[in-house]
């Protein structure tokens, strides 16, 4: 998308993805494999956790309060999704994210269905006060949880990526974190610099828990990287990468699943630089 087309773009004019900068940040992750903490929505903990095994980092999902901050301790990165929020499961994350801020690991905000429903929100909105590293979210999502519109349609959105990017921008300067408002464009910003992603498919959108296992390879993406811009824009065209290839040998949903999959297994460093050679 150009600056033009999109006048929201004028002031912080978006950076197409560096194809050599994308795959040494793909390398980086793979070299540390990290392990992370996934507080995740209930009904795609298995999915995420396959993609995150056929990437190369390990999943673990301790929910228990109990152990919630001692493992976070132990993990390289912690990702907190309110899909499937309730009392006890709001308890574990809170504990969780004060050890990972404690023990300086990077924690990832996925705000699903926020805006449309007032525990969710106002708990989300509690969590930015303790400065997730990254919040990713859909359109919706983002400009709910910026206070400029009330919320999408359950976990869908109901907004364009693109016109949530101006509250993508104020958010991440309000919180420090690095956002990713995601849609037929990713656009990945800290508030001065925005990275466009394009790429993947519909089909992705009729598949549950594509969104949610993104928001745990940004947190895996996140570790020990200098920068987390860059790395948070490299896990978003990671899956973009995978959702075509799956698409060109896939017949619908059902077997779209293990040809993405297999997809991301597959995944090199080179094919971060073709793709960057492409755009």
């Amino acid at each position: 998308m150009s600056i033009a087309s999109n006048p929201h773009l004028t002031e912080f004019p978006h950076i197409e993805l560096p194809g050599e900068s994308a795959a040494a940040a793909f390398a980086q992750f793979r070299h540390h494999a990290p392990l992370v903490h996934c507080l995740t929505n209930e009904v795609v903990q298995t999915f995420t956790a396959n993609v995150l095994l056929a990437l190369g980092a390990s999943p673990a999902m301790v929910v228990e309060p109990q152990e919630a901050a001692q493992f976070s301790s132990l993990a390289d990165a912690l990702l907190i999704n309110i899909g499937t929020l309730h009392a006890q499961r709001a308890q574990s994350m809170l504990t969780a994210i004060e050890s990972a801020n404690q023990h300086q690991k990077p924690w990832v905000l996925d705000p699903v269905a926020v805006g449309g429903l007032a525990y969710r929100t106002e708990f989300a909105r509690q969590l930015l006060a303790l400065k997730p590293s990254v919040i990713r979210g859909n359109a919706s999502e983002i400009l709910a949880l910026s206070g400029m519109e009330a919320g999408g349609r359950g976990v869908d959105s109901t907004d364009d990526s693109a016109a949530a990017l101006p509250a993508a921008q104020v958010l991440a300067r309000q919180t420090g974190a690095v956002v990713a408002v995601t849609g037929a464009t990713d656009y990945v910003t800290d508030g001065q610099r925005v990275y466009g992603v394009t790429g993947g498919d519909a089909l992705m959108t009729r598949v549950v828990g594509t969104g949610c296992a993104l928001s745990a390879v940004v947190a895996a993406f996140s570790v020990r990287q200098t920068d987390l811009l860059l790395a948070v824009a490299t896990a978003c065209q990671a899956m973009s990468l995978a959702g075509e290839r799956a698409v060109a040998v896939s017949h619908g949903p059902g077997s779209f699943v293990p040809a993405f999959i297999d997809a991301l297994y597959n995944l090199t460093p080179q094919d971060f630089i073709r793709s960057g050679d492409r755009s």
